[in-house]
């Protein structure tokens, strides 16, 4: 298991773990959401003999707290936060793998330091634009109008592109629990169901016995709070930032690897063609997969990105 730590700064106490060998190149893993938390079972996609591993949980999310807090909650104190623990580390230079919202931070980290990071795994690259905001929230209610329907509702929300204003508005702090849970509930099963129809012919996965626990809600109420915090402000960066941070780091040789699901539903897979249009260099592979990464074909893909970008490479 991972050995937690914890790092104070900035008012908040910013928690993350180290697992693996301590004497191996270090690669520091960066959850999505935001506001999700680390998932120590991505621990399976990496040898723990030849890389040291450090899971990060961003401000607000996970065991960081406080959790599903706002002040001071934005794209650069996270960036700030990453270099601050590799400092503690002791690490001169890391790799980065981030997935979805963790694949954009990967990416502002990189072309913020690039002094500081060997390379670069993406998974399911998010580009932090309105475009896929606005396709998650209104142009995807298609896919599942009974759960977008239920989500206005608990919402209080009458227009589409007002959606994700209302969430943000009933997920805030001080707003009656009733309200917040409701909300948190109808955006999780509106989640799953977009996630679900990157799966033809299969059914969606049962939910955990736990899922509707008052600790498991008030988590899941927290996490979407930070979640519309950074959507509604386009995560701090937007696409046009994204993609120059991204060629910036390509530019003095941050090696870049973008493994994507041809099915993803919440991340476009033309995502990585614009990644590829401004960083020439970065190896692209693209799969028969959705967005999530416990898909098989993806979790196969960036297992292999993780050994040729930080185990291969090395040895070369």
């Amino acid at each position: 298991m991972p050995i937690a730590a914890r790092l104070r700064r900035d008012g908040q106490s910013i928690a993350f773990a180290v697992a693996g060998n301590d004497d191996a190149p270090a690669v520091v893993v960066l959850h999505g959401g935001p506001g999700s938390g680390s998932a120590f079972g991505i621990l399976s996609l990496f040898d723990p003999a030849q890389l040291r591993v450090v899971f990060v949980d961003q401000r607000g999310a996970g065991a960081s707290s406080p959790r599903g807090g706002l002040r001071r909650n934005r794209t650069d104190r996270l960036v700030d936060d990453l270099d601050a623990i590799r400092r503690t580390l002791g690490i001169e230079r890391w790799g980065v793998v981030g997935g979805s919202w963790g694949a954009a931070l990967a990416v502002a980290y990189a072309g913020t330091h690039p002094a500081s990071v060997d390379g670069v795994v993406l998974r399911g690259l998010f580009l932090t634009s309105r475009r896929e905001v606005r396709s998650l929230f209104v142009t995807s209610r298609t896919k599942a109008p009974r759960e977008w329907q239920r989500l206005c509702a608990a919402a209080g929300c009458a227009r589409p592109g007002a959606l994700l204003r209302c969430c943000a508005r009933r997920l805030r702090p001080g707003v009656g629990k009733a309200r917040q849970r409701a909300v948190a509930l109808a955006w999780r099963a509106y989640e799953d169901a977009i996630l679900a129809s990157a799966r033809p012919g299969r059914s969606r996965a049962a939910g955990s016995r736990d899922a509707n626990h008052p600790k498991a809600v008030a988590a899941l109420i927290d996490k979407y709070r930070v979640q519309a915090h950074y959507l509604l402000h386009d995560c701090w960066l937007g696409e046009r930032r994204v993609l120059a941070l991204a060629r910036a780091a390509s530019i003095v040789g941050v090696p870049i690897f973008a493994v994507h699901g041809r099915r993803d539903p919440v991340c476009p897979v033309r995502n990585v063609d614009r990644l590829a249009h401004v960083a020439p260099p970065a190896r692209i592979e693209r799969v028969d997969a959705g967005h999530l990464a416990g898909d098989p074909a993806l979790a196969r893909g960036v297992a292999r990105a993780i050994h040729a970008m930080f185990v291969d490479a090395r040895a070369a």
